[in-house]
């Protein structure tokens, strides 16, 4: 998934928040599938606050890689707020990072249901000594538009997150 001009600002006034702050950042990703780490490391010297992205687009990924249990995954669904929590929480654990997100949804064209629709993510956001924030958006369009909404939520949470330091809205 290629930089767009849509994402490009959102990581770049990200990286400032980051730099400043001093905190490191890891994603863990499934439905976008590296994008978010593609639009933050796009940016000049994120080597100074991007530790490290976990693609875990299998469930067999996000156990291994991440800790999440199978057991989320076979009664809630892949797709799903404990497994978007469980994400975060993982790639927090298995990082040096202070701040994680994390997004596991549908970009189609197939896999929705009528409970979870096409263009359902879930998202994960978590600070070390903090409680896991979790949200959920329904995007509309092809799979790379939604795939590309994701990647734009996601850094935008993380801004407001770390902005205001309260929920998402």
């Amino acid at each position: 998934m290629a930089v767009t001009d849509e994402t490009n600002p959102w990581a770049i006034q990200l990286a400032k928040i980051l730099t400043h702050r001093g905190i490191l950042l890891v994603t863990a990703e499934s439905c976008t599938g590296g994008g978010i780490a593609e639009a933050l490391t796009s940016v000049p010297g994120s080597s100074r606050w991007f530790d490290r992205g976990f693609v875990t687009y299998s469930n067999a990924a996000k156990i291994d890689m991440l800790g999440v249990e199978p057991s989320l995954i076979a009664h809630w669904g892949a797709v799903s707020e404990p497994v978007a929590a469980a994400m975060v929480g993982g790639a927090l654990d298995r990082s040096q990072a202070d701040l994680a997100v994390a997004v596991t949804g549908i970009a189609g064209p197939t896999g929705g249901t009528p409970d979870k629709p096409l263009g359902t993510v879930w998202f994960g956001l978590a600070r070390r000594q903090v409680p896991v924030l979790t949200f959920c958006r329904c995007f509309e369009g092809s799979r790379h538009g939604v795939r590309q909404q994701a990647v734009v939520a996601a850094i935008a949470a993380l801004i407001q997150l770390l902005e205001e330091g309260g929920e998402i809205s």
